[in-house]
């Protein structure tokens, strides 16, 4: 199954529809593996405060989502990378797809794209993402 690391903006605009949303549907179904961090879902978490969900009970019920999905890999030790010299906050995906030896990093922040692969590992936008998996091309 193809592993792959979210951004935090992909992750955040999958609550409102879109090709994020497909992408995280493709998880739910069982057609992607999600590849997580602690620093990725501390970021998940953080933002999702600041937009309003405030509540411990929610974000237990989104950490226990996580934590007892079948396809949802934690990696404890991500490697310490200085790659997005331009946002250096982003090296924690690419870290995280380098750990779980991940086949692809999706986002929408161009500091990110911009890089295009790391160690083999493409860096693409929801669109380009989408295109690539049901083309069988990842």
């Amino acid at each position: 199954m193809i592993r792959v690391v979210i951004d935090t903006n992909v992750f955040v605009s999958s609550f409102f529809g879109g090709n994020p949303r497909q992408i995280v549907d493709l998880w739910k179904e069982g057609r992607i593996t999600w590849c997580l961090s602690r620093p990725i879902v501390d970021e998940y978490l953080d933002v999702l405060a600041r937009l309003g969900l405030q509540k411990d009970e929610d974000l237990r019920e989104l950490l226990t989502v996580f934590a007892q999905s079948a396809n949802t890999l934690f990696t404890a030790s991500p490697p310490d990378l200085n790659i997005v010299s331009k946002d250096p906050d982003d090296d924690k995906f690419i870290a995280c797809a380098v750990a779980l030896q991940g086949d692809v990093i999706v986002s929408g922040d161009r500091h990110l794209t911009s890089i295009e692969n790391y160690m083999a590992i493409p860096i693409v936008d929801p669109r380009t993402f989408l295109a690539l998996f049901e083309a069988g091309r990842l």
